[in-house]
């Protein structure tokens, strides 16, 4: 079960496998979220999952969006034919660590709802137009995920 503290016990040995995130991933968390959550009007947050087949902390940068007091994330993968393994391991476990900017919680993860997904996944393709390209690239459904605070 991961939560807030996992952020910081994920090491980077199980960073992103694509380096620009790693980078991005280690130098968010080590501004305290000063540094890395918005570039070019685009914000990203920090997602701790734990590994669902090491039980080790993960994480990753990604961009969000929000929908009342929840945050909303993309698993696109580039708009690749499988799901990333934050997604993945999500699903088997999905309390997870979030940091927004300098505000750190855990979070719910869950699948968005058929009825809801159209709207978020407009809002997010609206923040991030590649999340269209993506779709068009690959016959999966790419998942929205929402992650509401927990108290």
């Amino acid at each position: 079960m991961a939560v807030a503290d996992d952020l910081d016990r994920a090491t980077d040995t199980t960073d992103p496998q694509w380096g620009w995130v790693a980078e991005q991933t280690r130098t968010y968390l080590a501004s305290g979220g000063t540094v890395g959550h918005e570039s070019n009007g685009v914000r990203t947050l920090v997602l701790a999952t734990t590994g669902r087949r090491t039980g080790l902390p993960r994480r990753t940068c990604l961009i969000y969006g929000t929908a009342g007091d929840d945050f909303v994330v993309v698993a696109s993968k580039g708009g690749a034919d499988d799901d990333p393994a934050w997604y993945r391991n999500l699903l088997d476990e999905p309390s997870v660590g979030v940091q927004v900017g300098t505000r750190r919680f855990t979070a719910r993860a869950r699948v968005a709802s058929p009825d809801e997904r159209g709207a978020l996944w407009a809002e997010m393709a609206a923040i991030f137009p590649l999340y269209d390209e993506y779709a068009r690239k690959t016959d999966r459904v790419i998942p929205v995920v929402v992650l509401t605070p927990q108290a």
